[in-house]
């Protein structure tokens, strides 16, 4: 599969302007991570007629869930890979930050991993992302930006600047920046210590329901791949599983998997989604439009179309024919591309003859 990528990657890759500079912002303490106990499991809710839905998965539920989202900004450096957590994520995007990485503001809600990493710094847009939620933001460091909306109490948050150490701890196995975790139990304290609310789901989501999955429509698209530079290091091929009725995500020829338990992200609807990208200072510090409105591609099922992407109340979604499009429920990865080159030649499918 990834050779026959290779050949339509370099093809397309080489149309892309990538930036040169990497992200260095990081604190520089080192400790051992603490042993963290397990959390009990949420209810598999695959199963039918369950009186409640979770908000962001549309998954049944047996008893109503109230919980706060919590947003979580997670590394995507090559050498933070495979990360922690990020396959219980209900939402989780992908956007740049400076240089030639993408990073992921991951949204739980539905579920609570028992850990979660490497967290990275702050920027200004995840944090506009996370309070569409409102969701309690977590985050190790921070842009000037970011610093001064978080410092004026634009969103709850806990930052690994104040608590590094304490309610965020260093991993041995790697080195820093790329070696800040922390634990929901921990995210829960830092909550209770700064008094933060943390029973308030948010909003629901609009989700298919069973006539609307077995009625979707659609081009084939069992195999996607979204590249924002002209190397691999950052692309991200979704491969349909059709036994599952599921997407795997591969990065760089990897599975995208989480570290401890190999447990791989499973997803049911990718959002591509194309907006305007200017980078706004030296550093290579970006400003991305989360407002207008635009272009956009939705996978669902092994099928995708064209769409409409709005700003609803904070939240990225899409539309056709000015009305919200259902999502499959379950989980949803949101990859944000710059509207040049655009998604064109951002998005390649790999159609089987």
């Amino acid at each position: 599969m990834f050779n026959r990528w290779m050949a339509v990657s370099i093809a397309v890759l080489l149309l892309i302007a990538g930036c040169s500079k990497n992200d260095h912002t990081a604190v520089e303490n080192e400790d051992e991570l603490n042993e963290i106990p397990e959390e009990e499991s949420i209810v598999d809710s695959s199963e039918e007629d369950l009186p409640y839905q979770f908000p962001l998965t549309g998954v049944g539920t047996e008893s109503k869930s109230d919980s706060r989202a919590v947003a979580v900004m997670i590394n995507n450096d090559p050498k933070a890979r495979p990360q922690s957590g990020l396959e219980k994520a209900d939402i989780v995007y992908e956007l740049l930050a400076e240089g030639n990485i993408t990073r992921f503001l991951a949204i739980y809600q539905s579920e609570q991993p028992e850990k979660i990493g490497p967290i990275r710094s702050a920027r200004d847009y995840y944090i506009e992302l996370a309070k569409g939620y409102d969701s309690l933001y977590i985050a190790h460091g921070y842009s000037p930006e970011a610093k001064d909306m978080l410092d004026k109490g634009y969103i709850d948050n806990l930052n690994g600047i104040t608590y590094d150490g304490t309610l965020f701890k260093r991993a041995s196995f790697r080195k820093a920046p790329h070696n800040s975790y922390i634990s929901f139990e921990n995210i829960l304290k830092g909550a209770e210590k700064r008094s933060y609310e943390m029973d308030d789901a948010p909003s629901a989501l609009t989700f298919l329901n069973e006539s609307e999955l077995e009625n979707l429509n659609g081009e084939e698209a069992l195999s996607v791949m979204v590249s924002y530079f002209n190397s691999n290091i950052f692309n991200s091929i979704y491969e349909y599983d059709e036994e599952l009725e599921k997407y795997k995500r591969y990065t760089n020829g990897e599975l995208t998997k989480d570290y401890e338990s190999e447990e791989p992200v499973l997803l049911d609807n990718i959002f591509i989604v194309e907006t305007d990208h200017k980078v706004i200072d030296n550093a290579g510090r970006r400003k991305i439009d989360l407002t207008s409105g635009g272009r956009a591609y939705l996978l669902q099922k092994g099928k995708w179309k064209e769409v409409k992407w709005e700003n609803v109340d904070g939240k990225i979604l899409p539309v056709i024919n000015g009305k919200q499009a259902g999502l499959v429920p379950g989980r949803t990865w949101i990859n944000i591309i710059p509207s040049s080159p655009g998604l064109e030649q951002t998005v390649s499918f790999d159609v089987k003859e």
